[in-house]
């Protein structure tokens, strides 16, 4: 009986530098391993370790062309760290609010333009 293998974290699976270049590699085309071993100086094995993490986490999928293997970007499950991040975006909204107040504030307590800065 095969056990069924653990799907790796997205966020874990994008943590790495490298993966994330690889990510953006495959964003507009499907490319084969040697063509994305040419973009870094780590060995073709270590690429290929770096894709497998990748497609363990569903981001990148795999086809067989012949004897090559091409790689082309699942964005889908990106869509996790999209929701995770987007629950955050209220404390950037926040610290712009408290900005603009204090830029409209300190225009409201001096409003003309000091000629003598430019």
């Amino acid at each position: 009986m095969e056990a069924a293998r653990a799907r790796q974290d997205v966020f874990q699976a994008i943590a790495d530098p490298t993966r994330r270049e690889l990510l953006g590699l495959l964003g507009d085309q499907e490319l084969p391993l040697k063509e994305l071993t040419r973009h870094f100086t780590m060995s073709r094995t270590a690429v290929s370790k770096h894709l497998h993490v990748l497609a363990d986490a569903g981001l990148v999928q795999e086809r067989k062309v012949g004897r090559e293997t091409r790689y082309r970007l699942n964005a889908d499950p990106l869509f996790e760290l999209k929701r995770w991040i987007s629950y955050f975006d209220r404390f950037w909204d926040n610290k712009l609010s408290q900005l603009k107040y204090y830029v409209e504030a300190d225009l409201e307590a001096d409003p003309k333009p000091d000629s003598n800065l430019g």
